[in-house]
């Protein structure tokens, strides 16, 4: 065989193992993105194969979660959300399963699987990020307090040396303490698991103020009470979901931007009357 011959054999041949080598590399890259598309909708299918979308969700907090006391529904701005969640996966917002959860209760439900998402005024925050995936924010709330008329508190400096109600595992026992140290007082804390029971220590005299986000607040006015206007470190509301489950919470912040874009997230904070 000629020389040149040679060169142009051993060229086609070269060509051909680049070829296999360029197809090869093609099909792996095809068989992860046909994994990639698969693996992303799991998490779906597996709501829509159970029936039901599993949502952890608060039931006293007025606007937000609560149980009305006359239909025995549970009603508010963050169950409208999950609703529209459940409306996207199903076509129906009513195949969606409410589970009561507190500051406490909501992460270990979450990471037991016993839930798919938690939409109860749950604060984004670094730590909590490491621990869960979290939607873009959909509500922003300072903190607040509550106090009696009577006791005649005006302002946080007020309340040094007193003892302030706050929610188990909620944010806002550290958000007062720096707000505190900043006006150059000291005060202390009582912790309890619900909202509820939060205002009842405030009203029997074992807490002189019961601090949480400002909105929450509104709900627990009555003749009695009033809420300060001091107001500090604003609370950032996502939706939460198992760190392992991504998937679904890519989904729900997608739904949640589309409910922004079209203008039924400004419809439901009106409807709420928590439209800033």
């Amino acid at each position: 065989m000629k020389s040149s011959e040679k060169k142009l054999t051993l060229l086609v041949i070269s060509a051909l193992i680049a070829f296999g080598a360029l197809a090869a590399g093609c099909g792996e890259t095809d068989k992860k993105e046909s994994a990639a598309k698969s693996d992303s909708g799991q998490a779906i299918q597996k709501i829509k194969d159970r029936g039901v979308l599993k949502v952890g969700c608060k039931i006293d907090v007025p606007l937000f979660g609560f149980k009305n006391p006359e239909t025995g529904k549970i009603e508010g701005f963050e169950i409208d959300l999950a609703k529209a969640v459940s409306k996207k996966i199903f076509g129906d917002e009513n195949k969606i399963e409410f589970t009561p959860v507190t500051a406490k209760t909501r992460g270990p439900l979450l990471d037991s699987g016993e839930l798919d998402m938690i939409c109860a005024t749950y604060t984004i925050n670094e730590e909590r990020k490491k621990q869960y995936n979290f939607t873009e924010p959909y509500y922003t709330d300072p903190v607040g307090l509550l106090v009696k008329k009577s006791d005649n508190i005006q302002s946080l400096k007020d309340l040094d040396g007193k003892t302030i109600a706050v929610p188990q595992g909620a944010t806002t026992r550290k958000a007062v303490s720096e707000a505190a140290k900043k006006d150059g007082i000291d005060v202390k804390f009582a912790e309890f698991p619900t909202y509820t029971e939060c205002k009842a220590a405030l009203m029997s005299g074992r807490a002189a103020a019961y601090a949480m986000d400002q909105s929450n607040l509104h709900g627990y006015v009555d003749d009695q009470t009033v809420i300060l206007p001091d107001s500090f470190a604003p609370q950032e509301y996502g939706i939460a979901t198992k760190k392992d489950n991504k998937e679904l919470c890519d989904y729900i912040d997608q739904v949640l931007k589309e409910m922004k874009k079209s203008g039924e997230m400004d419809q439901l904070l009106t409807k709420w009357k928590l439209k800033n």
